[in-house]
C-alpha cells in the first residue's frame, strides 16, 4: 500500500421513504487532501446502487489509482442494496464496507419480507427482496479496532489485513474514516442546506 494511497468514500444523503431519488455523494481521499468529489443519485428502495455506484468509481478519474471504494454500510436510499462482488467485479477496485455496529439481521428480514409484500404507504414494493436479504446475509462482518471507537467491515477483491490497514489508516478523527465521514458532510449539507460534526 502506497503512503499517498487514494481511496473513494461514498455515502448518501438524508431523505424521506417518500422521495424517488437520494443523493450519493462521493469523496476521493488521499491522506489530508480531497482530490476529487462526485455526485450522483440513487433511487430510494431501488436497485440501482451496485450499478450507480460503478458509474461514480469509473468517473472518479484512474481506477488504477484508488485502493479501494469504501462505502458507509451495504445498503443506501433505504434497501438499495450493493452487490459488493459484481461492484467489484465492474470497477475491478477492492470494495470495502464500514458500519458503526453489527445489523440486526432478523429485523432486517422481516422488514424486507414486508417490503415484498406490503409495504408501508407511501413506500416503494421490493418483489424481489429475498434475493437482496441474500446480499447482505452473504456479508461476513469483521470488528475494526482503530486510534477511535471500533468499526465492523466487509471486504471484496483485498485481503482483510489490507482492508484493516485502509480503514485505520484514513480513520483520523471519530468513528469514521475520513473519506466516509467527508462524504456524508456533504450529502447532508446538500440535502439540508448544512451539516457539522462527526457522523
Amino acid at each position: 500500500m502506497k503512503p499517498q494511497f487514494r481511496v473513494l468514500g461514498i455515502d448518501d444523503g438524508p431523505f424521506s421513504f417518500t422521495d424517488r431519488s437520494v443523493p450519493a455523494i462521493g469523496v476521493v481521499y488521499r491522506k489530508g487532501y480531497i482530490d476529487a468529489i462526485l455526485k450522483s443519485e440513487l433511487t430510494v428502495d431501488g436497485d440501482d446502487a451496485t450499478t450507480v455506484i460503478a458509474k461514480m468509481v469509473i468517473d472518479s478519474g484512474p481506477v488504477k489509482q484508488l485502493a479501494a471504494v469504501m462505502l458507509d454500510g451495504i445498503t443506501f436510499g433505504g434497501f438499495n442494496v450493493v452487490d459488493l462482488e459484481a461492484l467489484h467485479n465492474a470497477t475491478g477496485v477492492p470494495v470495502i464496507t464500514v458500519t458503526r455496529d453489527e445489523p440486526d439481521m432478523e429485523a432486517i428480514r422481516n422488514a424486507l419480507e414486508k417490503m415484498g409484500t406490503s409495504p408501508a404507504k407511501g413506500r416503494r414494493a421490493v418483489p424481489d427482496w429475498n434475493e437482496r436479504y441474500a446480499r447482505l446475509e452473504r456479508l461476513s462482518l469483521v470488528e475494526v479496532t482503530t486510534g477511535h471507537k471500533p468499526v465492523h467491515i466487509a471486504y471484496e477483491g483485498l485481503p482483510l489485513s489490507e482492508a484493516k490497514g485502509i480503514v485505520r489508516a484514513t480513520t483520523v478523527r471519530g468513528a469514521m474514516p475520513e473519506p466516509l465521514r467527508l462524504a456524508h458532510l456533504i450529502a447532508t449539507a446538500l440535502v439540508k442546506g448544512k451539516s457539522r460534526g462527526n457522523p
